[in-house]
C-alpha cells in the first residue's frame, strides 16, 4: 500500500472513531440522564417503570397450577414489551406485572389491556373453543398470491386440542364465518376460506400492521387460564440508585483505558491498532443497542462491558500468529498476512459455537435469558468484524505510513514446551477437590436452611411490605440507612427496595418473613424512622420472578445449545473427541464456579443466569484456540508413523499459552473494575464471573488438551491391538 493511500485510510478511521465517540458520548450522557430517546432503554433496576397488579376474577380460589401457567403466559405476552419485564405472584390471587422504561401506566394498560376471556363462537353463537386452545398469536405481513399486494394478517397458532377442534369446525363451516369475541365483544368476524387441520390459521383483512398487532394482543391476552382483572397500577421508581449506573459506566472506562495500555505496552504498533478498533467496537455496541431500543439491566451493562474484554481476544490471537511468523523469518507484510490468514479459523469455530449457544438461547429462552442473548450475539458478531476487518485494514495502514521495522510488532521466539500432559493427574485431582468441596457446601446448606445454595427472591419468593415514610428517601438514603436495620432482622443481605414515584412509600422486599419478623420489622420501623403502623401496609408473600418454566426454558436452552456446540465442533475437527473433550471441561467449568456459589454463599438470582451463560461462552472460546492448534500441528505430520500426541498437546497449548494468558488477563481487568466499583448486585456477578474467567483459563489449558489426549491414545491403542491381531491372523493363515 502507497504511504499516501495509507495516510488517507488511516484518517478516515480516525474521523470513524471521533463520530462514533461523539455518537456514543452522548448515548452515554442521555443513558445516564435516563432518556430512552437519547440514550440506551434501561430495565426496571435501573430507569423504574410500571408496576400492574391483576386479581382473578370471581370468588373461587385459583389452584396453584392454573396461577402457575397464567404466569408463565403473561411472562411470554409482556416479553413483547420488553426482555427484562417481570411477572410473579403476590398473595394468593394476584400477579403483579413490572414492565420497564415507561411511566405512563395508563397508556401501557391501554396497550397491554387486561387479560379477559377469549371466546370462538359459530355464527350462531355457539362456543366451541376458548383462549386456552390458543398457542400464540402474532402480527405479520404477507403478499396476496392474485395481486401480489402487501396484506397485513394474524397469524394464529393452537395448541393440539385445539387444532383437532378447528379442523371439525372448519370443516363444518367452510366458507362461513367463525367470529372471535373478547369480553364478550366480537373483535374480529373471519369467513373460513378452507379446512385448517394443522393448527395453524391466518386472519386476514387487517388496514394496517398496528390494527393486526392490536388484534393479536388482544387474541394472546384471551390465551390465560384465569381472567384477570386490574386491581391496581402505578409507576415505581428504580431498584437501584443512579450511582449504580455511574459506576458501572466508570468502570468501563477504566477498564477500557489499562486493556488500552496493556494491549500496547505488549503488542506495540498491533497494539495500537487493537485499541483502536476496540473503541470503534464499543461506539458500534453502544449504537446498536440505542437505535434497536435493546433494554438494558444492570447485569446486562455488566454484559456488555465484560464484551469489552473479551472482544481483544480476537486480536490477541492475530498478533500472536504474526510474532510467530517474525519468528520464522517472515517480512512484517508477509507476517501480517499469513497471520491473519492462518488465525481464521479458531476465530471463526471459537465464535460460531458461542453464536450457537446464543441462538438457541434467544429462541428457547425467556425474559432476562433472551435480552441476554441478544447482547451476546450483537457482541460477537461486532467483535468478528472489528477483529478481522478494522484491525486488519488498520494495521496495512500503519505498515503503509513506514511501521515497518520488525522491533514494532515483536518476535515470537520458539519456546520449551512445557509438560502439561505429564501434570494432567494432578490437575484433575485438583479439580476433582474444588467439585467436591463444592457439593459438600451445598450439602451443609441444605442440611442448615433446606436450600442447596443461597436462592434469592427470584428464585425463592418473599415477603413484599410497601412503607409510607415521612420523607423522601432517594435510594442511596434507603440502602445506608434503612437496609442495614432489616439486613440485620433477616440476617439475608439480599434485600429488594424500589421507590413508588410521586410519594414517599418504599416497596421492601425480603426473603420470607415469619410472624415474629414481621413484628420486628413494624417495631423498628416505629422506633427508628417514626413510621405508625398504620403506615405499613400488610406485608404480602410473592412468587419467584423466575418461574418453573422459566427454569425449564432456561434448562433445556443449555442442553440444546451444548448439543449443537458439540455437533458444531465434531463436524469442524473431524473427530468427536475433541467435542466431547470440550464439553466435558465446559461441564467442569459449570461445576468450579457452583462450587464458588456454594462456598462464598454467594446470592443465586438473576446474575447466576446471565453469569453461568457467559462462562458458557467464554470456556469454549478459549477451548476452541487450543484444538485449532493442536489440529494444525496433527496436519503438519500427517503421515509420521512416530507421532507423539503427547508433544503434539504440548507444543500446542505452548505456543498459545500467551493468547491464554493475555485474553483471560484484559477479560479479567474488566470483571475487577466492575467488581471494585460496582453496587452489591452487581459485585454478585462479577465475584462468580472473575472465578469462572480464571477456572475458564485453567480448564483450557491444563484440562481440554488433556481429556482430548486420553482420548485419542486410547483410540490408537485399540486401532494397533485390532492391527496386531489382523496381522496375527493372517499370519497364522499363511502358516496354514
Amino acid at each position: 500500500m502507497k504511504k499516501n493511500k495509507a495516510v488517507v485510510l488511516f484518517i478516515v478511521f480516525l474521523a470513524i472513531l471521533l463520530l462514533l465517540g461523539y455518537y456514543s458520548y452522548g448515548i452515554v450522557k442521555g443513558t445516564v440522564a435516563k432518556d430512552s430517546d437519547a440514550g440506551i432503554k434501561l430495565g426496571l433496576d435501573l430507569a423504574g417503570g410500571v408496576s400492574i397488579t391483576y386479581e382473578v376474577a370471581g370468588d373461587e380460589d385459583p389452584s396453584p397450577e392454573d396461577m402457575s401457567d397464567t404466569i408463565y403466559q403473561l411472562q411470554q405476552r409482556v416479553s413483547a414489551f420488553s426482555t427484562e419485564a417481570e411477572v410473579y405472584q403476590v398473595g394468593d390471587d394476584r400477579i403483579a406485572v413490572e414492565i420497564p422504561g415507561v411511566s405512563d401506566a395508563n397508556a401501557i394498560l391501554s396497550e397491554l389491556g387486561t387479560p379477559g376471556s377469549l371466546e370462538f363462537q359459530t355464527a350462531e353463537g355457539e362456543v366451541y373453543m376458548t383462549g386456552d386452545q390458543v398457542a400464540d398469536a402474532q402480527a405479520a405481513s404477507q403478499q396476496n398470491q392474485t395481486t401480489g399486494a402487501t396484506e397485513y394478517v394474524v397469524e394464529l397458532t393452537l395448541t393440539n386440542e385445539g387444532a383437532k377442534i378447528f379442523a371439525d369446525y372448519t370443516q363444518q363451516y367452510l366458507h362461513g364465518y367463525l367470529p372471535i369475541y373478547y369480553d364478550g365483544e366480537c373483535i374480529t368476524y373471519p369467513q373460513v376460506q378452507n379446512v385448517i387441520s394443522d393448527g395453524r390459521a391466518v386472519i386476514n383483512g387487517m388496514k394496517n400492521y398496528e390494527e393486526a398487532q392490536i388484534l393479536a394482543t388482544q387474541i394472546r391476552s384471551g390465551a390465560l387460564k384465569l381472567q384477570l382483572e386490574e386491581l391496581q397500577s402505578e409507576v415505581v421508581g428504580a431498584k437501584l440508585g443512579s450511582q449504580a449506573l455511574e459506576y458501572s459506566i466508570i468502570a468501563a472506562v477504566i477498564g477500557i483505558l489499562i486493556i488500552i495500555v496493556f494491549m500496547i505496552a505488549v503488542y506495540r504498533i498491533p497494539g495500537i491498532a487493537a485499541s483502536i478498533a476496540l473503541l470503534i467496537y464499543t461506539g458500534i455496541v453502544l449504537s446498536i443497542l440505542h437505535l434497536y431500543h435493546i433494554t438494558l439491566t444492570l447485569p446486562g451493562i455488566a454484559g456488555i462491558i465484560l464484551s469489552i474484554g473479551m472482544a481483544v481476544d480476537a486480536n490477541v490471537i492475530i498478533f500472536a500468529r504474526i510474532r510467530e511468523e517474525i519468528g520464522l523469518g517472515r517480512t512484517v507484510s508477509q507476517a501480517i498476512k499469513t497471520g491473519f490468514k492462518k488465525a481464521f479459523s479458531a476465530i471463526l469455530d471459537g465464535n460460531v459455537t458461542t453464536l450457537i449457544a446464543a441462538a438457541v438461547l434467544g429462541i428457547r429462552g425467556t425474559g432476562a435469558i433472551r435480552g441476554f442473548a441478544i447482547t451476546l450475539a450483537i457482541g460477537i458478531i461486532i467483535s468478528m468484524f472489528t477483529a478481522l476487518v478494522i484491525t486488519r485494514w488498520i494495521l496495512k495502514a500503519m505498515y503503509g505510513m513506514g511501521m515497518q521495522d520488525k522491533k514494532l510488532y515483536g518476535e515470537k521466539k520458539e519456546k520449551t514446551p512445557w509438560d502439561f500432559i505429564g501434570k494432567r493427574l494432578i490437575c484433575f485431582g485438583i479439580s476433582i477437590a474444588v467439585i467436591v468441596a463444592g457439593f459438600v457446601g451445598m450439602g451443609v446448606h441444605k442440611a442448615g436452611s433446606g436450600s442447596v445454595l443461597n436462592f434469592s427472591l427470584e428464585f425463592m419468593g418473599g415477603t413484599s411490605t410497601t412503607v409510607a415514610f415521612d420523607k423522601d428517601y432517594t435510594i442511596e438514603e434507603i440502602d445506608s440507612e434503612i437496609v442495614p436495620y432489616i439486613e440485620e432482622i433477616t440476617g439475608d443481605g439480599n434485600i429488594q427496595t424500589q421507590k413508588i414515584s410521586d410519594s414517599n412509600s418504599i416497596v421492601f422486599k425480603t426473603r420470607s418473613l415469619n410472624l415474629e419478623e414481621r413484628e420486628a420489622f413494624v417495631n423498628m420501623l416505629e422506633e427508628n424512622f417514626n413510621v405508625p403502623e398504620e403506615d405499613i401496609a400488610e406485608s404480602q408473600n410473592i412468587s419467584s420472578t423466575i418461574s418453573s418454566e422459566m427454569r425449564s426454558d432456561a434448562i433445556w436452552a443449555v442442553i440444546i445449545a451444548t448439543i449443537c456446540m458439540l455437533i458444531y465442533i465434531w463436524f469442524r475437527f473431524k473427530d468427536i473427541r475433541f467435542a466431547g473433550s470440550a464439553v466435558i471441561a465446559l461441564v467442569h467449568d459449570v461445576l468450579v464456579v457452583l462450587a464458588f456459589y456454594a462456598l462464598s454463599k454467594t446470592s443465586v438470582g438473576t446474575t447466576f443466569i446471565a453469569c453461568m451463560l457467559t462462562l458458557v461462552g467464554y470456556s469454549i472460546n478459549a477451548t476452541i484456540v487450543i484444538f485449532d492448534r493442536i489440529r494444525e500441528n496433527l496436519a503438519l505430520q500427517a503421515g509420521n508413523r512416530k507421532l507423539d500426541l503427547k508433544n503434539v498437546v504440548n507444543d500446542s497449548i505452548t505456543q498459545t499459552l500467551s493468547r491464554s494468558i493475555n485474553t483471560s488477563l484484559t477479560t479479567f481487568i474488566m470483571v475487577l473494575m466492575i467488581f471494585i466499583l460496582g453496587v452489591s448486585s452487581i459485585r454478585e456477578f462479577a465475584g462468580p464471573l472473575m472465578v469462572g474467567v480464571i477456572c475458564g483459563g485453567y480448564s483450557s489449558v491444563f484440562i481440554t488438551g488433556a481429556l482430548w489426549y486420553i482420548f485419542k491414545s486410547r483410540s490408537l491403542k485399540k486401532q494397533e491391538a485390532a492391527q496386531a491381531a489382523a496381522a496375527a491372523a493372517k499370519s497364522k493363515k499363511k502358516k496354514k
